[in-house]
């Protein structure tokens, strides 16, 4: 199958906020997952010497499926129409590209920026295709998200990572809202849950999260994917739920959290900017949460609360 690479680089006041910006841009067209460029200043210390340093600007990436003539080309001007009227509202500028790819081509070519590297005291995310000496206490993902979103490095998923191993209890049973590649699925299931669900809206993303489930050894009695809108799709309760996507996605997901939270159940949402933070909270203290924990990296932040008792 061919793909349409469109990779949109930012530059603003708060280059966070544009490519959040830019990213909402790109789901309304119906892009079904995103890679978002940050720049790295420095090697991680847990990557090889020989490893490639990823991004040297902020940049939004989305992959269209190659359609006919007329609908890619109403695409394209609608995405152009839409970074305009971004650029005159919120003075941010942008530089667009994009070319055609087979899906083998852009699954093999970001590989040269993915290494082992250490998550948390205790994971470790390693490409399936690198090598790594275990030590006896580490917990280790193995991820090929292929054309699936989620290789742990970034950011929020980092975060996710870590909230989901200081609040998952051994037995726990854990919903992941948006899986991509299904890294949080991976890190629930070896940190003790006996049921582990993941629901993304992309079909690509749940055959992928699906298989790397079994790439770790999680045996599918204990896990399922499904392709659908959130949680639509699921109809019973969660000790723990897990949403690695944007702000604003977060903030409409709330409202549903409820009916898929177990008595005193925890939501973990992850992928918010700083300047979205409040935003995120009150919602969540109107819907009844006790926020337990707010942590940030690299201006992301990650959230934690426990619904309350009625």
């Amino acid at each position: 199958m061919k793909w349409i690479e469109t990779r949109v680089e930012v530059e603003g006041e708060n280059n966070l906020s544009a490519i959040e910006l830019v990213s909402n841009i790109f789901y309304d067209l119906g892009v079904k997952g995103l890679v978002i460029e940050e720049p790295c200043m420095k090697m991680v210390e847990e990557w090889a010497d020989d490893a490639v340093v990823p991004f040297d600007r902020y940049a939004v990436v989305g992959y269209f499926p190659r359609m006919d003539m007329d609908t890619t080309s109403d695409k394209f001007d609608q995405l152009e129409k839409e970074l305009a009227g971004l650029k005159g509202r919120s003075g941010i500028n942008y530089k667009i590209s994009s070319f055609v790819i087979d899906e083998e081509d852009w699954a093999e070519s970001w590989k040269k920026y993915f290494w082992p590297e250490r998550i948390s005291r205790y994971i470790i995310v390693k490409p399936t295709w690198r090598e790594y000496h275990v030590e006896s206490d580490e917990i280790v993902l193995e991820i090929d998200p292929g054309m699936a979103f989620g290789t742990g490095t970034h950011p929020t998923t980092r975060l996710c990572l870590n909230m989901i191993e200081t609040y998952i209890k051994n037995g726990d049973t854990v919903l992941d809202v948006g899986t991509g590649s299904g890294i949080l699925m991976i890190a629930a299931a070896k940190l003790g849950s006996k049921k582990v669900w993941g629901v993304d809206n992309d079909p690509v993303a749940v055959e992928i999260a699906g298989k790397n489930m079994l790439q770790n050894n999680i045996h599918s009695d204990i896990f399922k994917t499904f392709s659908g809108n959130l949680v639509d799709v699921v109809k019973e309760p969660f000790h723990l739920v897990v949403a690695n996507i944007l702000s604003h996605i977060i903030i409409e997901l709330l409202d549903d959290i409820k009916f898929v939270l177990a008595e005193n159940g925890i939501f973990v949402g992850s992928g918010i900017i700083e300047e979205n933070r409040d935003a995120v909270i009150e919602k969540m203290i109107s819907m009844g949460f006790e926020i337990l924990e707010v942590r940030s990296r690299q201006s992301w932040v990650a959230i934690a609360g426990k619904l309350k008792k009625e």
